[in-house]
């Protein structure tokens, strides 16, 4: 059972346009805490579609080389979508600091995913805190979990 996150591994983190800026400033508070942060895009404010972004930070973390994945678009729902298209991973689209902690607590949710249009940037960085920062608390979550 996974109870927190493996800091010998990097964080993968992505985002559209619309969370460009987002993903940049959870980025570098991160990197400033120790972290080392695999950014697979986007890189500017250009338009773009977020699943070329959504894809390859759940590849990473499918694959074991990332401990967990943080991603932002405009809503959060299209990259929490598409990174739940992949086996082994657990993406949860949180808006409130109880959220994202509830997301580990009791889905061992290994994906992170924010909407930049709706909630603070002081809260989306708290969000992020809040994931890494939570362990799996199994028990009776872990038979469900084990249904997914």
């Amino acid at each position: 059972m996974q109870t927190t996150f493996n800091h010998a591994l990097p964080l993968a983190i992505g985002s559209d346009h619309a969370g460009f800026e987002y993903k940049e400033a959870i980025k570098t508070a991160l990197i400033a805490a120790g972290w080392q942060v695999e950014d697979k895009g986007t890189y500017s404010l250009d338009s773009t579609d977020y699943p070329d972004y959504a894809h390859p930070v759940a590849t990473m973390v499918e694959d074991g080389k990332a401990a967990a994945g943080i991603l932002v678009c405009g809503s959060g729902n299209g990259v929490c979508m598409t990174a739940n298209k992949h086996a082994g991973i657990r993406a949860a689209l949180c808006w409130t600091d109880e959220l994202a902690a509830l997301a580990r607590q009791h889905n061992n949710a290994n994906v992170i995913c924010l909407p930049s249009r709706f909630v603070s940037l002081e809260l989306a960085q708290q969000m992020a805190n809040t994931f890494l920062a939570t362990a799996f608390e199994g028990g009776r979550h872990q038979k469900r979990v084990e249904k997914m």
